[in-house]
Order: structure tokens, then sequence, then C-alpha cells
């Protein structure tokens, strides 16, 4: 066990020391962060209803502090909502906020680069337009660059396994890299030829597109529409049943759309992580079941249909993220999508996607910075609190049981040491903020971890004093009896944190975390280090022997001639 807990230890010390996060990173109240007021805009311009008030609340809450341990907070102020985030620069969690979030999957019924630029057309080679067909060849090279939120999306759809066709690529992006594939089955057809669209042949931009079953609204409005613009749709609430004209998110291209086939509520998860055969990040969607016959019927009547008319169009906030080339029938329900991805892109579009779409649309109202300069004096008064709670805990053990005293100070520092390290860690994978409530919780579980030591302490004493067994054998029936004790003592403790973690929010949670994350610690150091050094302990002549600074002396033990006896045979 103590080369388990040895090995534990040094896997959490090389991680910490890999990603060299020594520090944990500190909440709110301990290093200052970002204040943003966000005020809901309703049609009819009266107060919104109190219940997608609320859900507004749930769901940036559970965008910014998903987890509960960020130390992000969220709250209702009127008809305002309140939130503040731990750290300064928060550009990217702002614009998490606000974020309508809500993907849908449209069929591209027209596409034209943004800005129409005749002299351009007319005198220069004609370079593949947005419809435009890409090798179909997988890439080797990089992705696609960054869009300015800092996320990239592939533009094709690819055969669920590597032995199928290698997929046509197409998009908004040049050079995009193939990679949003199926993990169901595609079902193969006669493939529509992979031929340029037409160009147009003067100032508009449906000049050799189909146009049959496009609303004459939206045909007016992609014909005005600048995409090039520093407002080009961003933050739009779509009406799921009509066509609309989008503009791409890099402002590269415009697109009519058709109705919404697919919407984001279809989306059952969504979840950020690494291709085995490429080590690229992806988001792998996976639709309910609703969802993944839709999705079927709009990759297969994409599949079946002429250029540009073959391309799918994936809307997030109003924008055209990617526009990938159909290349069959899609069943299963699980879609991989990938291109340029970096772990931090992929994990924020993972969570746009899983936590859902705001009830509301709402304005920026004010941001404010919070300054950390007393929680620097706060924090500096919790590490000499619990400073000074372990000091008098390790003054306590060595007076009262003196040499049994070195094996729960041992236990002590082992506990603080896995404790500093799981912050550390949790803090730079998990987005653990240290905040007061945090520490005040690892201050009290001192006396929990303690109490634990104690407990086994005393039960070897009692087996000791009836003068019926070894040390040896003492410590291992007093084991029997002292761990059934501690386990029942603790899981009360973590069922309390449980229950309070769930039901409170804020600086009660992060204390409930804190609690229930030091009781588990608690365990694993009374059975992997506590319980073995006793048995250690006991075949030493020091311990063996009763030696008067064991603490398991005959004096104080108060036993009768028969139990000395008893210990001076072991």
């Amino acid at each position: 066990m103590l080369l388990v807990l040895l090995a534990l230890i040094l896997a959490m010390g090389a991680t910490v020391a890999l990603q060299k996060a020594f520090t944990p990173k500190f909440g709110l109240d301990l290093a200052g962060g970002t204040t943003v007021t966000l005020t809901p805009v309703t049609l009819d311009g009266k107060a919104p209803p109190e219940e997608s008030l609320n859900r507004a609340v749930d769901i940036i809450r559970a965008r910014v502090n998903g987890t509960g341990i960020s130390d992000s907070e969220v709250a209702k102020a009127n008809d305002n909502i309140v939130i503040q985030i731990p750290g300064v620069g928060q550009a990217e969690a702002l614009k998490l906020i606000a974020t309508t979030a809500e993907m849908r999957f449209r069929q591209v019924l027209a596409v034209a680069p943004a800005k129409m630029q005749p002299q351009a057309v007319a005198t220069t080679p004609a370079a593949p337009t947005p419809a435009g067909t890409q090798s179909a060849a997988p890439s080797k090279g990089p992705g696609t660059s960054a869009t300015p939120a800092g996320r990239a999306l592939s533009s094709a759809l690819t055969a669920p396994s590597p032995s199928a066709s290698p997929a046509a690529r197409a998009g908004h992006r040049s050079g995009a890299r193939a990679g949003a594939k199926s993990t169901g089955k595609t079902e193969a057809g006669a493939s529509p030829s992979p031929t340029q669209s037409p160009q147009p042949a003067d100032d508009d931009p449906l000049a050799g597109q189909d146009t049959s079953g496009i609303d004459p609204a939206m045909i007016t409005k992609f014909r005005e529409i600048d995409c090039t613009a520093n407002d080009h749709g961003q933050g739009a609430q779509d009406d799921p049943n009509t066509q609309m004209v989008a503009c791409s998110d890099d402002k590269s291209a415009r697109y009519i759309l058709d109705k919404a086939a697919v919407q984001g509520s279809e989306i059952s998860s969504a979840a950020a992580g690494l291709r085995q055969d490429t080590g690229e990040w992806v988001v792998n969607l996976s639709f309910k079941s609703r969802g993944a016959t839709q999705w079927a019927d709009l990759t297969g009547k994409a599949f079946n249909s002429q250029p540009p008319r073959n391309q799918l169009a994936v809307v997030l906030d109003g924008l055209v993220i990617s526009a990938p080339v159909a290349n069959g029938r899609i069943t299963g329900g699980n879609t991989e999508i990938s291109g340029g991805f970096t772990q931090a892109t992929a994990t924020e579009l993972a969570d746009q996607l899983k936590y859902g779409a705001l009830p509301l649309k709402f304005k920026q109202g004010s941001v404010e910075t919070v300054s950390s300069t007393l929680g620097q004096d706060q924090l500096r008064g919790g590490l000499i609190s619990g400073a000074l709670g372990l000091l008098v805990v390790v003054i306590y053990l060595l007076l009262y049981y003196r040499g049994l005293g070195l094996i729960g100070v041992a236990s002590l520092g082992v506990a603080t040491i896995v404790t500093y390290l799981t912050v550390a860690v949790l803090s730079q994978n998990a987005g653990f903020r240290l905040s007061l409530p945090h520490i005040i919780g690892l201050v009290v579980s001192i006396g929990i971890t303690a109490d634990s030591f104690i407990v086994y302490f005393e039960r070897v004493r009692d087996e000791i004093k009836e003068g019926h067994r070894t040390l040896r054998s003492a410590v291992e029936v007093a084991w029997r009896r002292a761990r059934r004790t501690i386990l029942v003592a603790d899981a009360v403790m973590f069922i309390a944190a449980v229950v309070l973690y769930f039901l409170a929010v804020g600086g009660v949670a992060g204390f409930a975390f804190a609690m229930g994350l030091t009781t588990l610690i608690d365990v694993v150091v009374v059975f992997m280090f506590t319980k073995p050094l006793m048995t250690i302990a006991a075949r030493l002549r020091f311990f063996a022997k009763g030696h008067k600074l064991s603490g398991l002396d005959a004096e104080r033990m108060s036993r009768t001639g028969s139990a000395e006896q008893t210990l001076q045979e072991a």
C-alpha cells in the first residue's frame, strides 16, 4: 500500500511539474476578476418572464461554472443578470455568456463570396468559390486557421472507417482539412460529380445558381448583405422554420440556407476528445433518436443534390461555422467534427453545445474589473489560520500520544502533500479555483483527518489494556474494528458534502467541494499510509517493549500486571 501511495504521489507530482502548475489558480475573492451585467432584450420592451430569466441564470451558471469549482458566480439583480468571473481578461468566457449557442444544421441553397467584386471576377483567374471542392485525399497538413473566436471546424464528412473511400472536401475556408466523420453507417450511392459551381458572369451573386424553391425575400436580402461588415449577423436568433441568409464566421462567404433540418436540441451529448489515429482534437456529437433520423435524412438529401446544395451548413449563433459536403446518407447518430482544434477551442464548442441556448437575448450592460487587493490579505490570513491549526494538532498529538503521535504527524504531512497536489492538478485541468470557502473547508478538514488517526490509536490502546493480545495482534484487531468507525464517519461527512454541493451555489458549494475532497483524501491516507505504518511500528522494539516515550508504556496505559506481561512477551 505504501508503494502504491508513493507511486500516486510521484505521478501527481510529475503532472504538476510537467504542466508547471506549482501554484493553484485563485478565485474571485483572492485574484480579482470581471463583473458583467447582462440586460434582457424583449420584442415588446416589457420585463422578461420570470421563468425565462431563471432558466437563463441556470444556463449561464452551467456555462461559466459547470463543475461548480471555478468560483464563478451568477445571480439575478431585478431584471438583470450579474456574472462574476475570476481572473482578468476573460474575453472568451464573456463571449460564452451571451451567445445563443444554438446549433442548427441546414442545407445550403446558394452561396457566394462575402462581397462581390466584379472587376476581380472579370480579370483574374477563377479561384474556387466557397462551394468548390478540394482534393479527395485525406489532408496531412495543418488544419484550418482559427476563427475570430479561436474556433475552427472541418469542412468535410467522411466515411466511418479508415478503409472507406476518402471524402471530398468543401467549405468556406480554403485548405480545410477533412475530419468530421460519422461513427455510424454511411449509405453510399451514385455520387454527384464534384464539379465547380458556375462562376457568376456579372454583379449578381446568384448568377448561374439554381434559385428554385428559394423565398424571394431571401434572394433580395442575399444580394444586399455585406458579410465583410463588423456586424455580420452574429447573435441573430434565427427562426428554424424559415429559410435564412447567413454569413460565414470568418466573413469570407454568404449563404442562403433552407429551413433547419436538425436543431441543437436533438444533440444528446457533445464532448471534446483526441482522435486516436491522428492525435488531433475533435468534438464528438451524438444525436437523440429523432435527431439521428433527421440527420440521416438531411445528409441523404444533400448527397443527391448538385453543388452547392450538396453542402450542409452548420449554423451557430447566427453564423455558418462550417459548410461540409455530404458524401452519403449518414446513419447511426454519431458525428465527429474536426479541423484545427486546440484543446481549449474544442472544449469551448463542446460546452456551448452541451449547455444549450439562452431563452432570451441579452445586451451587455456593463463590464467592471474587481480588485484583488483585499483578497491577498484574506489569503494570507487563511494560510496563517491553517498553519496555526495544523501546529496545534501536531502539538496535541505529540504531547498525548508521544511516539504514536509521530505516526499521526507523518500522516498529516502526507495528507497535506496529497491535498496540495490534487488542488494543483484540478486547478490546471478542471478549472478549479481556490477561494476562501475552499481554504476554510481545507482548514476544517485538518480536524477530520486527525480524528481518524485518534480513533485508530485509541482502538489499539483498548486492545492492549485488555491484556490479552500482543502489540502486533492488537494493531490488526484494532484496525478491523476502527476502520468501520472511520468509514462510517467519513461516509456521513462525504454525503453531507455532496448534498450541500448540489443544493448550494457560490461559496457554500465551494466549501462543500473542499470538504468532500479532503474526506476522500482522508480515507486514502488512513488506508494506504497510517495502517501500513502502524504495522511496521508494531515490529519495532521501541513500541513493542512499551518504551515510556512510545505512547504505549505501562504507566500511560494503566494496565494490570497481567497486561504488562503480555506486552513484554510481544
